[in-house]
Order: C-alpha cells, then sequence, then structure tokens
C-alpha cells in the first residue's frame, strides 16, 4: 500500500530527472527548454513578484467557484422543485456551457469596465455548469419509494428537498465540485489571456505573457509551475472534502 501511494511521487520525479539529463545532454538553451533546476532558481529568485500576481489568481479563482456553488445549487433546488422553470431555463445554461470562453471573453472585456469584475465572470461562467447539471441529475436520484412515501405523508417541497434530495445529491454536488474546481483555475488564466492585461490588478496569466514577449522562458516556466502547483492543491483538496463528507455521511446512516 505504502509502494502503491509513493508511486505518483517516483514518476513525477523521474519525469523532472529525465527533464534535466535532456536539457544537460543535448545542450538545449535555456531560452528554448530551461531545465528543472533553472526553473526553480527563477522562481525563488522572482518569488516576490510572483506571489501577488498568484495570489490574485487565486481570489479570482476561489470566488467565481463561490458564486458557481451558490447559484448552481440554488437553481439546481429552483429546478427540482418546478419542472416548468427547469424547462424554460436549462437551455440557457447549455448555451453557457457549450459557448466557448475564448469566443465571449472579449465581448465581456467590453462590457464590464473593471477587468477584475470581467475575469470573475468569465471563471464563473466555466465552473457554473458542472455544479448545476452535478446537483440536477443528484436531485433526480433519489428513490423512487421514498419520494412516494414522502408524498403520503404530505411532506412539503422544502421537506422533501431538506430530507430526501439534498442527502441523495451530496455525492453528485461533490463530483461537480472536484470538477468546477480546476475549470474555475483555467477560466480566470484563460480569460486573462484574452485580455492581455498588465499592471495592477492581473495574475499569473499576464506574467506568462509578460515573460514571453521578453523571451524569458525560464520566468514563464515558473509562473506556469505556480499555476500547475495551485491547480493540483485544489484537486487534492476537494478529493479529501470529498472523502470526509461522504464518509462522515455513512457513518451517520
Amino acid at each position: 500500500m505504502t509502494a502503491h501511494r509513493l508511486l505518483p511521487a517516483l514518476t513525477l520525479l523521474s519525469l523532472l530527472l529525465g527533464w534535466e539529463l535532456l536539457v544537460r545532454l543535448a545542450d538545449i538553451p535555456h531560452y528554448t527548454l530551461p531545465a528543472p533546476t533553472l526553473v526553480a532558481q527563477t522562481l525563488w529568485a522572482n518569488l516576490g513578484s510572483l506571489a501577488g500576481s498568484w495570489w490574485f489568481t487565486v481570489k479570482v479563482t476561489f470566488s467565481a467557484l463561490a458564486l458557481a456553488c451558490a447559484g448552481g445549487v440554488l437553481i439546481a433546488a429552483v429546478f427540482a422543485l418546478s419542472p416548468a422553470i427547469e424547462a424554460a431555463l436549462f437551455p440557457v445554461a447549455v448555451i453557457l456551457q457549450v459557448t466557448p470562453l475564448v469566443a465571449i471573453a472579449p465581448l465581456i472585456l467590453i462590457y464590464i469596465e473593471s477587468t477584475t469584475a470581467a475575469l470573475l465572470l468569465c471563471a464563473w461562467i466555466v465552473a457554473f455548469f458542472p455544479i448545476l447539471s452535478n446537483t440536477v441529475l443528484g436531485l433526480r436520484a433519489a428513490d423512487a419509494n421514498l419520494r412516494d412515501l414522502f408524498r403520503l405523508y404530505r411532506a412539503t417541497p422544502w421537506q422533501r428537498l431538506r430530507l430526501l434530495l439534498t442527502p441523495t445529491a451530496l455525492p453528485y454536488f461533490l463530483g461537480g465540485l472536484r470538477i468546477s474546481g480546476g475549470l474555475s483555475l483555467i477560466g480566470a488564466v484563460t480569460a486573462e489571456m484574452v485580455a492581455g492585461a498588465a499592471g495592477r490588478e492581473t495574475g499569473l496569466a499576464s506574467r506568462i505573457l509578460e515573460a514571453s514577449f521578453r523571451t524569458e522562458t525560464p520566468k514563464m516556466f515558473a509562473a506556469l509551475l505556480l499555476l500547475v502547483f495551485t491547480g493540483m492543491l485544489i484537486f487534492w483538496a476537494f478529493n479529501a472534502l470529498s472523502h470526509h463528507l461522504l464518509r462522515a455521511r455513512q457513518k451517520n446512516g
């Protein structure tokens, strides 16, 4: 079991070692492909300037995710209680999901004066649909016999939602949350890339663009490393949250 848990770390270390050897043995210029050691040195040297941009990206990501959770769960609950409203509004949610972000981000940036608000909206659009669709799917997954039992006892719509539908939908919601966690980060970075923002209120995407304009490839990789690390932290955090909540739910009945 311990060896199984070590496999991901060993695989990553092997890839990094192979990367380092390739750069050194092939004598690849650092502006083409920097070695991992040079990327680490560059990250350390620029940590002060990159930290502020990283924090901006994190704030946009989690703000968009929080709004996606609140809006997705609320609308999913309305859909569960009113099939007519679901039939009317669900196509709108689908349209938001299937429209490429890079196609609508320039329009959002035109209509919204604040760059931060525009980035937040773009990240929310990407993160919203998995929360909504998974939660709706979970609310529909309640056992038919239990639904009949609640009708027999004349339970109110609120009682059905709180006591029957919500516990059933929890695993589905958590699955959507794990998906949306990464998508909100992708949405924030993609929108900032499209915006080409510079100066204040900018995240790691802007640092990558600036470094690419100056052919500072090691700095590009350093900023990218922070993004990858952030995405992995989000994934692990929501995996741990899902495991904890589902295990507690299983113990309670």
